[in-house]
């Protein structure tokens, strides 16, 4: 049996109760888990403070460390605080105290702290006893008031003091500053906001008793974050606030600057993020190649965020920022999960709540303040009346006390013959001479009628809950004229949403170079320097000497490209997805993109329009070499698959040579290698399905093949065919020679081929708004001419030089726009 020791000194023994170890858990941990919920973790939602922050400042307030005192060694207010309020670990009370110091951290700091305090990069604070500190000007109004029995108090841990229970908090500290708090099965995450718009929102609430969460966001545009940044989407702002939990993106803010050397400055980063983490991680993807671009990273912050960011010539720097945004922490998402204690327990809490609670508070603090106030003026009122009597008998009560024996008998008989209170006795007893006086008369008078209008003012102040509300009202407005300052996060009304690959690539012109070897690259337009024609082109990619460029493609970044093969096939990819390569390189081989067989080939690459798959009116055709046509409609090819889908059956010994999207009511033009076309309408070939094996569309000869296949626009008058020949020959030929005939035609001619022009190798349409041509040779020679410098001709004549080719070398492609 267990022994208990009584008082006198004795042991008796105690009974031993038997007890499932089940249910002592059980009990124990709640125990526990309430203790972390009530007296660590969360924090009332009163004053916004948790025991620890409140027993800080009360502790400062108890040794008299306002904002007007003088420093004091921190070390000294830690050990007040673990002394005589909070018997934990002093570094849990120095780390609390140094996190309210810190202007990155609290959004209106309640300490003033003279050191280190820590750093935005995560620094540590030095040692306590290095540093100093005392109240922020702000934290005084979360204590004022306090002495006139505002708010209830508790013993302190050894009962030998008492301390508040929570503080009179002049300032709605929980909105202001927010709080993160990690307790037993449940978190608290409020974030700070901007004085002004809560003073406001407080103010309406006041005045409108039915307003709701959503009129209060008129006023409050969301959480003000200490080092600024951006926060996005209204929408998720309202369901937060409306419910208490929720997710808000929120950025860094960064700059591009377009200087001499392109380069991204970051002047704010989200709530909490650690900046010398995040310049850490931007260099992790630096160094390990996951991002391109990027030439120097430099930390310039001082008092104010400022991390530059260099970028390579060339680069896209809104390309490199979204990744950033994407793989960094500058930009994160904000959970709100707006848990506070509210009479000791814990609830989710709207916005709409969280304000009211604020204000009862402070209706309750005005209440039990002015009543601490009449009290004391009606005691006071009630010493002056009694002094003032006294003076209008002053000779009566001079006898009565010069006859009295002591001062015992004489305050008995003042009460007994005046009719004076005990305390009225008491203070004419103590009354100097000098009252005698008629000024020292008249200021006893004067005050007791103040005094008197005092107490009537502070009765009908309690008398008035509509006038103790408008006090409340007014004393928030007088904290806003004080300590007011404007908004440092932006809100943004629009979703940011997830950033996805194509968030972080510029939509812009680019180039798609294809060769015969299958190597294909994408490159910027302006690699390729307009000439006169004439000229010897440049070299436009390192080619194995039996591989030259077939395909040459303008489109966006962003477009998706269909690939068809000379087996019938058809792939597809996004234009970034194509590595991007300077003229003179080399590029990447399809089979690294594409799931291409050994014996297939690309022969034409197209851009599928924006509108393609969801439009009637726009169809896919496909000419083979041998001339056979086909029509599909376009959203056949909206979903392809990784390893292709087969877009034509075709014939023995065919193959497919061009592919290009039509409308209806355009007309196609096919050109030969011997110089024939033939020009039909595109209602002429009706629409079949994938499988389905097409309808000649112009008859050639054994020997001969299509060389180019184009489509005019419906209505198009203006525009022009254009055709070239292997050495460089070529020409422009308005549309309006070519008539348009039915398929399956032998067609007429186009050029009039000599053994100085050589055979058609491509041709194309010009269209009103085209500038440009670039011919590409089988040795990947370039040139890039104005369509301007280009003769048109009719159709039987062959043409002028218009690339100047190196012995052995060809014509591959040309391409305009």
């Amino acid at each position: 049996m267990a022994k208990n020791k009584q008082k006198d000194g004795t042991e008796v023994e105690a009974p031993v109760v038997p007890v499932s170890i089940t249910q002592e858990m059980r009990e124990s941990y709640l125990d526990y888990a309430m203790s972390v919920i009530t007296g660590r973790a969360l924090p009332d939602v009163r004053d916004g403070l948790k025991p620890v922050q409140r027993r800080i400042l009360y502790a400062m307030n108890e040794i008299g460390l306002s904002y007007s005192a003088k420093f004091r060694k921190s070390a000294a207010v830690v050990g007040d605080v673990l002394g005589k309020y909070h018997p934990h670990g002093d570094s849990a009370v120095y780390d609390t105290m140094t996190k309210m110091a810190q202007t990155f951290s609290y959004r209106y700091p309640l300490v003033f702290g003279q050191g280190n305090f820590g750093s935005i990069d995560g620094d540590a604070p030095a040692a306590m006893r290095y540093t100093e500190a005392k109240m922020a000007r702000i934290a005084g109004e979360m204590l004022r008031d306090i002495e006139k029995k505002t708010v209830n108090t508790a013993p302190n841990y050894d009962g030998t003091k008492q301390e508040p229970i929570v503080l009179p908090a002049g300032v709605p500290n929980l909105l202001l500053n927010g709080t993160l708090g990690i307790a037993v099965g449940m978190a608290t995450n409020i974030p700070p906001h901007n004085l002004n718009e809560v003073a406001d929102a407080i103010t309406y609430r006041i005045d409108n008793e039915k307003s709701t969460t959503e009129d209060l966001l008129e006023f409050i545009k969301g959480p003000d974050f200490p080092m600024g940044g951006i926060i996005f989407n209204k929408k998720d702002i309202q369901h937060a606030y409306a419910s208490g939990r929720g997710g808000v993106v929120c950025r860094g803010e960064a700059e591009i600057l377009d200087d001499k050397v392109p380069t991204i400055v970051i002047t704010s980063i989200p709530f909490r993020v650690n900046k010398a983490t995040m310049i850490e991680r931007i260099a992790d993807l630096v160094r390990e190649k996951k991002i391109d671009g990027i030439k120097a990273l430099r930390d310039e912050s001082t008092s104010d965020i400022r991390v530059v960011i260099e970028l390579k010539t060339g680069s896209y720097p809104q390309k490199v920022l979204n990744y950033l945004y994407k793989h960094t922490d500058l930009e994160q998402t904000y959970h709100f999960n707006m848990v506070a204690l509210v009479d000791g327990v814990p609830q989710t809490l709207s916005l709409k709540s969280i304000i009211d609670a604020y204000i009862g508070h402070r209706v309750e603090i005005v209440t039990r303040r002015t009543q601490f106030d009449l009290q004391k003026a009606e005691d006071r009122a009630h010493i002056l009346a009694g002094l003032k009597m006294a003076l209008d008998h002053i000779d009566k009560i001079i006898k009565l006390i010069k006859a009295s024996k002591d001062a015992s008998a004489a305050h008995a008989k003042l009460m007994q013959e005046f009719k004076f209170s005990e305390r009225q006795a008491t203070a004419i007893l103590e009354m100097r001479l000098q009252k005698l006086a008629g000024l020292e008369r008249k200021a006893i008078e004067d005050e007791l009628k103040e005094k008197l209008a005092l107490i009537k003012s502070l009765k009908a102040l309690l008398g008035s809950p509509k006038k103790i509300r408008a006090v409340v009202k007014t004393e928030v407005e007088e904290l806003k004229e004080k300590y007011g300052d404007p908004r440092r996060t932006k809100v943004v009304k629009g979703r940011a949403g997830e950033i996805t690959t194509e968030d972080m690539i510029p939509d812009e012109d680019s180039i798609l170079v294809y060769t015969k070897g299958g190597y294909i690259k994408r490159t910027n337009p302006d690699e390729y320097r307009a000439q006169k024609r004439g000229g010897i082109g440049v070299v436009d990619l390192n080619t194995k000497e039996e591989d030259f460029i077939t395909i040459f493609v303008s489109a966006r970044t962003h477009d998706d490209l269909l690939f068809f093969t000379d087996l019938g096939k058809v792939y597809k990819m996004k234009m970034y997805d194509i590595p991007e390569g300077r003229r003179a390189t080399k590029g990447k081989s399809i089979m690294n993109f594409l799931q291409l067989g050994s014996d297939e080939r690309v022969t034409s690459i197209v851009p599928m329009p924006k509108l393609a798959i969801n439009s009637d009116d726009i169809s896919l055709m496909m000419i083979t070499k041998r001339g056979v046509a086909k029509k599909v409609a376009a959203a056949s090819f909206a979903d392809v698959r990784r390893n292709g889908l087969i877009a034509i059956t075709l014939g023995k010994g065919d193959t497919l040579h061009s592919s290009l999207f039509v409308r209806k009511g355009d007309t196609v033009i096919l050109v030969t290698k011997d110089g024939q076309s033939i020009h039909f309408k595109d209602a002429d070939i009706r629409q079949m399905g994938r499988s389905a094996a097409g309808v000649r569309g112009m008859k050639i000869g054994e020997k001969d093949k299509i060389v180019g296949a184009s489509v005019v626009p419906k209505g198009e008058k203006e525009a022009k065919v254009m055709v070239m020949s292997e050495t460089g020959y070529g020409k422009l030929t308005p549309i309006t020679e070519y008539k348009v005939q039915k398929r399956d035609g032998s067609g007429i001619k186009t050029a009039k081929l000599t053994p100085k022009t050589g055979v058609l190798m491509a041709s194309g349409l010009i269209t009103q708004g085209m500038q440009e041509v670039v011919a590409i040779s089988r040795k990947g020679v370039v040139i890039r001419t104005s369509l301007e410098d280009i003769s048109t001709l009719g159709r039987q004549t062959q043409g002028v030089r218009i690339m100047k080719l190196r012995a052995g070398d060809k014509i591959a492609s040309l391409v305009t726009w």
